[in-house]
């Protein structure tokens, strides 16, 4: 049975940082894609970043390039999502998936097969 478990969501203040874990049972971890999106309340899922199997090549949403860093541990089975210099406009419901595409970051929702429950990451301005 496949579970993506979320963890280090919360309530921060505008500027502020948050490191969001995920930890992955029941897949093979190193040969899989580890990804992270998100819902704000109304809108559709995004993508926000995501990290081949091998760790090696990583891809970012525009509107987080250079504030948030993806890294993978496949020691561990764990994918995290450091998030720095956050905004109002971050505030959604975070999600880790994982994708059967080796070599890929992919951005693509169709490209995840497994999803997590989700953490809330609320931003106060």
């Amino acid at each position: 049975q496949v579970q993506l478990v979320e963890s280090g969501g919360g309530l921060v203040q505008a500027g502020g940082s948050l490191r969001l874990s995920c930890a992955a049972s029941g897949i093979r971890f190193s040969s899989r894609g580890m990804g992270w999106f998100r819902q704000a309340a109304g809108k559709e899922r995004e993508f926000v970043a995501a990290v081949a199997n091998s760790g090696g090549g990583t891809d970012y949403a525009d509107s987080v390039k250079g504030r948030f860093t993806i890294s993978r541990d496949n020691a561990k089975n764990t994918v995290s999502l450091q998030m720095n210099n956050l905004q109002p406009e971050d505030s959604a419901v975070y999600y880790c998936s994982t994708s059967p595409r080796l070599y890929s970051a992919s951005r693509y929702l169709v490209d995840y097969d497994y999803w997590g429950q989700g953490t809330q990451v609320t931003v106060s301005s």
